[in-house]
């Protein structure tokens, strides 16, 4: 289904994907809270609640990390249990006792578990959503999650907090600092959420994405497969609104690029299978689409954020209007407000998304209370589509203490996505006192852009031709594995563009028969042999394929060498 294009912005983990138990100087607990703080419905919910010591004295203070979704929940997402993740915020937050705690209605805080059937339409799986969850989905507005931060602070006895949020995250920390600023010691937003946004219909998203898109290519970085990422993408969109391709259709698409920003290796297959499927040749960005759905989302519940985003969203329609009416005003309301798409884009508003749902007359915001005056850093990447910089830099321009720091090459969730440490640099600079540089170096990207896919191709491939297709095929793999160690997945098994499987590990993956053109196919094991960007992978593999010199090369330095015949 099509969602809001804040929706899914997930914290990206240098954990392993599976949930760590507590133990090891986690301290876990639960905090009971009212489903209804106005007493009118009766019922209870409890938050499960993780919290890490300071290993230093005397301690910082205490600080609270929140993720995003909204739908997911906090304590799973950061898995402080798991020794890397520990390691990793110990190191960022030096002092800090660390706190998480799910979110009413995400993991281990009574999750809201609503299907999401691919062959449901969306406007069925969200009436269904609301019909399963009933009346009580009317208390998981932001306020409420801003109430339960409150008693989760206090439970853990912390007088003044810190908060570390992303992407959501952030907009409610805002929320939080609003409603308690005299509880609050500093803000740390990463992606930032305005509180005031989402809009209903992806304004300002739509709109910054051709200049977006753009700094995915500087310079000639993208020159081998495009001259004009941006272009490409907008004329294929729109191309696709008029006529779909294999059951792709143009939101589907837009929400493939939008994914981009939380997936290096999908950034580096994009500009040239867009490019490709805008000749007329579709078949890698249709590999790409069906490999980007099968990427998990099971930490992300979608009834929270359903009854979150439906419930403290502003929408064109009146109370009690039906679909029909909700649908007229939508249409009426955003002419002219889609940036460089037509109305076709309407579905990746929060608008479209919240037709079927119930909301409580025309939608419920977040109260607007003064800011304090407290110190704050904001944290965007320059890759980023569904946060905007311009989103940071109003929120910012709100702080007379306020800083924000810009990572080019970087995209969504700054601080687990930079492989420059530079954003890490800058958060520790601002906790000592120190003001950061406002602009990051470009970050390097995570492996290699990949190049024109190989067609018109000659019967028989002389030893050089072939040792450059196999050099192809291997960037292509690459990233392929990227794209899918980055879901969570412990293995999985990845289709190449003409033939073959690629089995995806953790930190490896194997070939089997891989091709990208019917001439050349790769069989072996290839290895992360340094993690750091650009990430260094070395092993050998086995060249086979009609009309193609065979042998086996040996990956090593980057390049492949060895002997083909």
């Amino acid at each position: 289904m099509a969602v809001a294009l804040t929706a899914a912005a997930v914290v990206l983990q240098p954990a392993s994907a599976a949930r760590s138990a507590c133990g090891g100087g986690l301290v876990c607990s639960t905090v009971t809270v009212p489903l209804d703080r106005s007493g009118r419905v009766p019922g209870t919910l409890t938050l499960h609640v993780e919290v890490l010591p300071t290993q230093r004295v005397p301690s910082r203070g205490t600080i609270f990390l929140v993720a995003g979704g909204p739908g997911q929940g906090s304590a799973a997402a950061f898995d402080l249990g798991q020794t890397t993740s520990a390691q990793f915020f110990r190191a960022l937050f030096p002092g800090y006792t660390l706190v998480a705690f799910d979110n009413r209605g995400t993991g281990s805080s009574g999750l809201l578990d609503c299907p999401n059937d691919p062959l449901t339409d969306a406007l069925s799986t969200v009436s269904g959503c609301a019909s399963l969850l009933g009346s009580n989905r009317d208390f998981y507005a932001t306020p409420d999650h801003v109430e339960d931060l409150e008693a989760v602070r206090q439970a853990v006895g912390a007088d003044r907090i810190a908060i570390y949020g992303v992407s959501y995250g952030t907009k409610l920390a805002l929320a939080y600092a609003a409603a308690h600023p005299e509880h609050v010691e500093r803000l740390l937003l990463d992606s930032v959420l305005p509180l005031d946004r989402p809009d209903p219909f992806g304004t300002d998203e739509l709109t910054a994405m051709p200049s977006t898109l753009a700094q995915y290519c500087p310079g000639s970085t993208c020159k081998a497969a495009t001259s004009d990422f941006s272009g490409d993408v907008i004329a294929l969109a729109n191309a696709l609104a008029a006529r779909p391709v294999a059951g792709l259709g143009a939101a589907d698409f837009l929400e493939l690029v939008f994914s981009a920003d939380l997936s290096p290796g999908l950034d580096a297959e994009l500009p040239a299978a867009v490019h490709a499927a805008r000749q007329g040749v579709p078949q890698p960005l249709l590999r790409l689409e069906k490999i980007a759905n099968q990427e998990s989302e099971d930490d992300v519940s979608l009834g929270l954020y359903l009854a979150t985003t439906c419930h403290d969203g502003t929408f064109p329609w009146q109370p009690g209007a039906s679909v029909a009416d909700r649908t007229n005003s939508i249409q009426g309301a955003s002419s002219g407000l889609l940036g460089p798409f037509g109305a076709w884009a309407l579905p990746l508003g929060s608008a479209y998304t919240c037709l079927g749902w119930p909301t409580p007359g025309a939608g419920t915001s977040v109260a607007a209370h003064p800011l304090p005056d407290i110190p704050v850093l904001a944290l965007s990447g320059g890759l980023d589509l569904r946060t905007p910089t311009t989103w940071a830099a109003s929120v910012i321009s709100q702080f007379p203490q306020g800083h924000l720091v810009v990572v080019p090459g970087v995209g969504h969730s700054v601080l687990t996505t930079d492989p420059s440490g530079c954003a890490a640099d800058a958060v520790l600079l601002w906790l000592s006192g120190s003001t950061p540089d406002p602009r990051c170096p470009r970050a390097n990207p995570y492996v290699t852009m990949v190049a024109p896919y190989p067609a018109h191709l000659p019967a028989h491939l002389e030893a050089r031709r072939t040792l450059a297709v196999a050099g192809q095929t291997l960037h292509d793999a690459e990233a392929i594995w990227l794209m899918s160690a980055a879901s969570g997945e412990t293995t999985a098994t990845e289709p190449g563009l003409d033939g073959g499987t690629l089995v995806a590990g953790r930190t490896s993956f194997r070939l089997r028969n891989y091709t990208i053109t019917p001439r050349v196919a790769l069989s072996g094991v290839i290895r992360m042999a340094r993690a750091v960007a650009p990430i260094e992978f070395s092993g050998s593999v086995t060249v086979s394929g009609a009309g193609a010199a065979h042998g086996t090369l040996t990956l090593r330095n980057g390049k492949l060498v060895g002997k083909l015949r």
